[in-house]
């Protein structure tokens, strides 16, 4: 296998080809062999909030600010992804994506995003993205992903319509320099 993509941004080109993924930025949380899996930090679901999942879910009062809730990929979209800070650590069931960013889709997690004991910071997505061995490779070489180092101010903060044009530029490309439509000769 080639080194892994865990902890590297995957940007979306105009070759990506799948509109769902157009203007992405996606956080490689997990990659092996057999699989990739990553989160979209950029695609806010504009019907829905924090408070109002956690109401959803139960969980009554909750504390600090109110949140977007991103739509993490076209995967297991009734199922919740927080990516938050490496402050919090529910064992068994966290995992650590790179040097300060975690990932925990247990219940636990969304509790704490409610009350005052809450990871310093903390996104959370529905879904996620997924390939299966090789298949992310194969989009890589076929140029319809950049790869980035992950930059924790991109993942956590709230200018979620820059975040593509920031990644881009964090590895020297400007936005403007590619094109997402072909003309007809």
């Amino acid at each position: 296998m080639s080194e892994s993509l865990a902890g590297q941004f995957l940007i979306a080109t105009p070759a990506i080809g799948d509109s769902r993924f157009k203007g992405s930025v996606i956080l490689i949380c997990a990659h092996n062999d057999e699989h990739a899996m990553g989160v979209v930090v950029n695609d806010v679901m504009a019907e829905l909030t924090l408070f109002e999942l956690l109401e959803q879910l139960g969980i009554d009062e909750p504390n600090g600010e109110d949140a977007p809730v991103l739509s993490g990929g076209p995967v297991a979209r009734d199922r919740g992804f927080v990516l938050h800070s490496d402050d919090y650590d529910c064992p068994g069931v966290t995992v650590p994506v790179m040097d300060g960013i975690c990932l925990t889709t247990s219940r636990d997690i969304l509790e704490k995003m409610s009350s005052k004991d809450r990871p310093e910071r903390a996104i959370l997505a529905l879904g996620y993205a997924g390939w299966t061995g090789g298949q992310l490779e194969q989009e890589i070489v076929a140029n319809a992903w950049l790869t980035a180092p992950a930059d924790l101010g991109i993942v956590f903060d709230h200018a979620f319509e820059t975040k593509w044009g920031r990644a881009l530029a964090s590895i020297g490309v400007s936005p403007d320099r590619l094109q997402w439509d072909s003309g007809t000769a």
